[in-house]
């Protein structure tokens, strides 16, 4: 009798660290779930909730074909991105209202000579209702003529993006140094 309730007594523990087991276990793996899925590449950063992963790749999208075209002289694709409407803001430039006077400037002074560096990670999307989109980021350019000495400087800039037949144009930009 002695071995019978030693066996059951060993039984009962051994069930009730299996139960304990299989739930460690399960508590790890929802842990390790949770981890990874808060780990894996977001379309937009955890703290922009009202927006769409759909609208902040477009505008990702937008961002980066417009300065793959800024940095690589496609004056086409870059004037097929600006809005006739243009307003271009720039703190130490001032206020530029001319498409054909930012694409004749941008021909001038940028092709070939200065390229834009987009810190990564750092846009941010907000829609704006029946109109398109605000981008937020910080960027820095680089004199391709003159040796680079350090780091790059970042800076913030604000594009504002409408959707037009299918495509997105600048309509607005705002470049902070």
């Amino acid at each position: 009798m002695t071995l019978i309730g030693t066996s059951y007594s060993y039984f009962c523990r051994m069930k009730n660290i299996n139960i304990s087991l299989v739930i460690l276990l399960f508590v790890v793996f929802v842990n390790i779930g949770s981890t990874a899925s808060a780990q894996s590449p977001q379309a937009a950063p955890p703290y922009q909730r009202n927006v769409s992963a759909e609208l902040y790749n477009a505008i990702a999208q937008a961002d980066s074909l417009f300065f793959n075209a800024y940095n690589n002289c496609n004056l086409a694709v870059i004037d097929s991105m600006i809005s006739e409407d243009i307003e271009f803001y720039h703190d130490k430039g001032g206020l530029s209202t001319s498409k054909k006077q930012i694409m004749n400037a941008t021909k001038e002074n940028i092709c070939g000579k200065v390229t834009r560096e987009l810190l990564k990670g750092s846009i941010e999307v907000y829609e704006i209702n029946n109109y398109g989109a605000v981008e937020i980021g910080f960027h820095g350019f680089h004199n391709n003529q003159e040796k680079e000495t350090g780091p790059t400087h970042f800076s913030k800039f604000v594009h504002i993006w409408r959707l037009e037949n299918n495509q997105w144009k600048l309509t607005r930009v705002i470049s902070l140094h």
